[in-house]
């Protein structure tokens, strides 16, 4: 089965050749294969008379054609395409009564179009986007099977599904009123009182939705659909914008919908600890970005996640990914040679206005580390970045050296730059750019050869990120600060951002701080760690950069949280709490890893 898709944010027939219709064979034979949609004012494939020879895809100047050869038994089991030339789905993942699925896979796969068609915001249509099937239909293909219940069920109204959507940031447009207000109205289970407790929002619930941070609003958005009563309750992302301490707080909640009380839970998540924390099953979603995805099959959360990163599906004899993706050595095996200090951290003191104040200890970087910053959000992570960066002068204290060049990346980004990504880059640093060491190193770890010809204004959260991280490491200096790299990625990108970053500082030999609220990505990127206390938002204190095994035991030891290595892959594992493991390493005082285990 041959399937062709056409990017219509880059397809641009007035502004070339159209070499892809001029070269096509099956065109010049006299068969219309692929032609101009004059409505739509872009390049469209008749897929029926297409013989995926390639020509359009070399010959078009914006990389906006993809065609794709798939197993002709997936032609039976599309699920839903947008339109076109579009994207397609294939499978869902089947919800399991009582027990929390959670779906991973990159960005661009279909994971949120899966969950919308489950939480009942997207009507499947079965592939046929010009004459969309009614319910009935719907209900008689999936019969047989678990989805068919669940779909009649759907459609008639008789199945309550809450859903927690990805993006957040648009409640406060069609929500109005205060934090306390929203959470009484909506508490139809009676968990008021436990859902401000568990989710710290006592000091919000005077607050307006509008005057909410990312985090804070993220919060309320669980609490309410937590509150709700329903029969299947669905979380896009609700990690996102949240520090690990609550990462690990909104994973118990969640996980006690199914847990304690029989509730049908489905999550997508990109914290590989806070999926395997919080899931029975596991359903892996494979495909390419923008064009295709298919759901596998559930499997138990241990065995879907190894599936996940070794890029193979035994069930299905199929491989997704040319290689596994495997985690770093464990720590007390991973040996730091002692270099000379390239950056010294001066102690200091910045204060705001009163309401907020940061101590930092200081400390010594060394040449070719990488130090990891770690604490709860509003404890002054940032302000310390702003602080070496020179955004900020301290209150007490003296600055870094002037001699010392910084590169920063701030946590929120804003684009102002009117041109391509290409054209981006080579304004940055045009003559490393062009070297094979930066394409080897930043650009196709980083995946952003097909971003290069896209313009910087029309870059999605991910895409901004990866080419706010290349753009910082593009710079000369010799600090290098990146806030917060891994939002907005999913579980490859954040991964392969940690081995790029890693890599780069070691072979340049220069320095990096990057502050990170993904421990496993903190544990794939850091040589030492650099631990953030006090109390958020009125007080916080940077301690000096210690050594990786020390820091992270202190820090998951106020957690209260214990991690394993998964034997097969070197992953780090979240110990269920109160399990043998969990008691043994807390006996030991042992919180992070010290062998591998099953």
């Amino acid at each position: 089965m041959r399937i062709a898709v056409i990017d219509r944010d880059r397809c641009k027939p007035r502004k070339c050749n159209l070499e892809c219709i001029r070269f096509c064979p099956k065109v010049r034979s006299g068969v219309e294969a692929i032609k101009i949609d004059e409505e739509r004012k872009h390049v469209e494939i008749v897929e029926e008379a297409c013989v995926g020879c390639g020509i359009c895809v070399r010959k078009c100047p914006f990389n906006a054609i993809t065609v794709v050869n798939l197993a002709e038994e997936l032609k039976e089991d599309c699920v839903h395409q947008y339109g076109p030339n579009s994207f397609r789905l294939y499978r869902l993942p089947v919800p399991k009564p009582g027990k929390t699925t959670g779906l991973i896979g990159p960005n661009g796969v279909g994971k949120t179009t899966a969950i919308k068609i489950l939480a009942g915001v997207l009507k499947p249509n079965l592939g046929r986007y010009w004459d969309p099937p009614d319910w009935d239909e719907v209900i008689r293909f999936y019969r047989g099977s678990e989805l068919q219940a669940y779909f009649q069920r759907l459609s008639q109204g008789r199945l309550r599904v809450v859903y927690k959507p990805e993006y957040i940031d648009a409640i406060p447009k069609l929500v109005k009123g205060t934090v306390k207000d929203i959470l009484t109205n909506k508490d139809e289970r009676g968990v008021l009182e436990e859902a401000v407790e568990r989710l710290e929002l006592k000091n919000l619930l005077e607050r307006r939705l509008s005057e909410l941070s990312g985090g804070e609003l993220q919060r309320v958005a669980i609490a309410v659909a937590c509150e709700r009563e329903a029969d299947v309750y669905i979380f896009d992302e609700p990690t996102n914008y949240l520090d690990i301490y609550q990462r690990i707080k909104i994973a118990r909640v969640v996980r006690e919908l199914s847990e304690k009380h029989g509730k049908t839970v489905l999550v997508i998540e990109h914290d590989l600890a806070v999926l395997d924390y919080l899931s029975d099953y596991v359903c892996v979603i494979y495909g390419e970005p923008g064009v295709y995805g298919v759901v596998s099959s559930p499997h138990g959360v241990k065995e879907g996640i190894n599936i996940y990163l070794d890029g193979y599906i035994p069930d299905l004899n199929i491989k997704f990914r040319r290689e596994p993706v495997r985690f770093s050595m464990p720590v007390e095996e991973r040996v730091r040679v002692e270099k000379e200090v390239l950056v010294e951290i001066p102690p200091m003191k910045k204060s705001y206005n009163g309401s907020f104040t940061l101590e930092v200890e200081g400390g010594e970087v060394y040449r070719g580390e990488v130090i990891v910053a770690m604490g709860p959000n509003g404890i002054g992570k940032t302000t310390l970045a702003k602080l070496l960066a020179g955004v900020l002068k301290p209150d007490e204290g003296s600055s870094p050296k002037e001699n010392i060049k910084v590169a920063y990346k701030p946590q929120y980004i804003r684009p102002s730059f009117e041109g391509t990504v290409e054209e981006l880059l080579l304004t940055v640093n045009e003559g490393f750019f062009k070297t094979e060491l930066c394409k080897t190193e930043l650009i196709r770890p980083l995946g952003l050869e097909k971003l290069l010809d896209k313009e910087v204004p029309s870059l999605s959260g991910g895409e901004l990120q990866r080419v706010a991280i290349v753009t910082c490491l593009l710079r000369e200096a010799d600090l290098y600060i990146i806030d917060e790299g891994s939002a907005f990625l999913d579980v490859e990108q954040r991964l392969a951002m940690a081995r790029a970053i890693r890599r780069f500082i070691r072979d340049m030999e220069k320095s990096a701080l990057v502050i990170e609220h993904d421990i496993i990505v903190a544990n794939a990127v850091a040589d030492r760690v650099m631990l953030f206390t006090g109390e958020s938002g009125v007080y916080g204190k940077a301690l000096k950069p210690m050594e990786l095994k020390e820091g992270m035991n202190l820090f998951l030891s106020r957690m209260d949280v214990t991690f394993r290595r998964d034997l097969r892959t070197g992953r780090p594992r979240i110990n269920k709490p109160g399990s043998r493991l969990d008691r043994i390493q807390k006996e030991k005082g042992e919180y992070y890893y010290v062998t591998p285990a099953a």
